[in-house]
């Protein structure tokens, strides 16, 4: 199977199964549509008003090369390695820790329910949270390095609890050979010095919550009053990310139907001074005025290319910045296992409620039907995880069929499930847009690659 597009001036081919990209001149790129039904000769005789017969030849010959070396037309090797892949040994590596089922904020578009999860508000007490630390360490077997990702509601209304788990998170590593990497998110209202000083002393990554534009931002973030975040939370942002060197953090927003042009708010971002900037599209029901439709893609196909076009004119004069989304790793990558099965959700990642509740992820938080069991007693329920452990991109039709499946890894089970009431069935529009900053970021690999 193979992707070809054209995008900035650029014909580009993806071989999916090998990960080859290809920059090709334009007859290349013509040829290729018809490369595995007709022949050379035919192939001249269909593109004779367009290109000179020897033209068609040598692209015709360099395609056959390149599929000759696998680069080209490769063979799908991977489905054989699923059944592989599930039968490995169950491995927890990370916990989501909802530290807060309460927040600050009433963003409009929360997935939380400003932070209650289906559920009643409440902090996670320190000791529920060492529970969490013993159950991880114990389901982790043999692997050394685990991530707790401090999330909520917002975490910094019960930053007491926070400081106390990671402490005794720390105390339990070197007698049980194990290594803690903490993340947390938040939404800036609480920060102050001394909460930055213990992040940027413990904390390997941090999440800022922020949509961008002042307007935008405070459109969908208000507090409970109506008043706006974006005044109080940029100078803390700000502060914070220079902190760190502009580096292990990110500034994270949503964009809605009321922003198609997110592209401003990423740019307003990077001219604020960041330099590590994620704005992903709200997933919503269509009953929401704010949700994206298939209406509303190519004014965001638009607004991605525009995007990868300015970053490209920014790193020229030396202003550069990451945009999360188009970042690729095309030499080293995600392992295979990452490739087929996503994001580990159920699996080696679980979530854990105030109360020490298990989900699959941080999203099923509050559905009693993927209650998983707890951090008292461990897995109860180990069909949950089996639903979760057989969802990979081949048991997805739709992704099976698809050329960024091993990019996108099947895309988020969450969404799928919230769209499609599944594990399985791809959450569409948030599919096709995947697809357009895969373009962009293979776009933009291209370009750096050829300066």
């Amino acid at each position: 199977m193979i992707h070809k597009y054209s995008m900035n001036g650029l014909f580009i081919v993806l071989d999916v199964n090998s990960g080859a990209v290809h920059v090709v001149e334009e007859v290349v790129y013509d040829v290729l549509d018809c490369y595995k039904e007709l022949s050379r000769e035919e192939t001249a005789r269909l593109f004779g008003e367009k290109y000179k017969p020897t033209e068609i030849y040598e692209a015709w010959e360099e395609i056959e090369q390149l599929e000759n070396s696998a680069l080209l037309f490769s063979e799908d090797i991977y489905s054989d390695i699923v059944p592989l892949i599930n039968k490995r040994e169950p491995v927890v590596k990370a916990l989501c820790l909802h530290i807060a089922h309460d927040c600050n904020l009433k963003c409009r578009y929360c997935f939380a329910e400003e932070g209650e999860y289906h559920g009643k508000r409440e902090l996670m007490s320190a000791e529920v949270g060492k529970k969490a630390i013993d159950f991880l360490i114990k389901a982790s077997g043999k692997r050394r390095n685990l991530e707790i990702d401090f999330f909520g509601g917002e975490p910094l209304m019960n930053f007491d609890a926070v400081k106390e788990i990671v402490e005794y998170a720390r105390s339990l590593e070197e007698e049980n050979g194990k290594n803690f990497r903490f993340t947390i998110t938040t939404n800036g209202i609480l920060l102050n010095d001394d909460i930055m000083d213990f992040i940027n002393k413990n904390m390997h990554n941090v999440v800022l919550s922020i949509d961008g534009r002042k307007e935008v931002n405070d459109r969908m973030r208000p507090r409970a009053g109506g008043q706006g975040s974006y005044d109080t939370i940029v100078p803390k942002f700000i502060k914070l990310a220079e902190s760190r060197n502009q580096t292990d953090y990110y500034v994270r927003g949503t964009f809605t139907r009321y922003n198609k042009d997110f592209s401003k708010d990423v740019l307003h971002l990077a001219d604020l001074g960041f330099k590590q900037i994620s704005v992903e599209p709200v997933v919503a029901s269509d009953s929401e005025d704010y949700a994206i439709t298939e209406a509303d893609l190519p004014e965001i196909f638009e607004e991605y290319e525009s995007l990868a076009k300015e970053m490209l004119k920014r790193k020229k004069e030396g202003r550069d910045f990451n945009f999360f989304h188009f970042m690729i790793d095309l030499t080293g990558g995600p392992c295979v296992t990452k490739r087929l099965v996503g994001c580990g959700s159920g699996t080696e990642y679980l979530a854990v409620t105030p109360s020490g509740d298990l989900f699959p992820c941080h999203q099923f938080a509050g559905r009693e039907e993927f209650k998983m069991g707890s951090v008292y007693t461990g897995i109860e329920k180990p069909e949950i995880r089996s639903a979760f452990e057989d969802c990979n991109v081949y048991s997805k039709p739709a992704c099976a069929r698809c050329w960024a499946r091993f990019y996108c890894s099947g895309g988020c089970v969450a969404n799928s499930f919230n769209s499609h009431g599944d594990l399985i069935s791809p959450y569409e529009i948030g599919c096709e847009m995947q697809k357009k900053r895969l373009e962009c970021a293979l776009m933009l690999k291209a370009c750096e690659n050829a300066e």
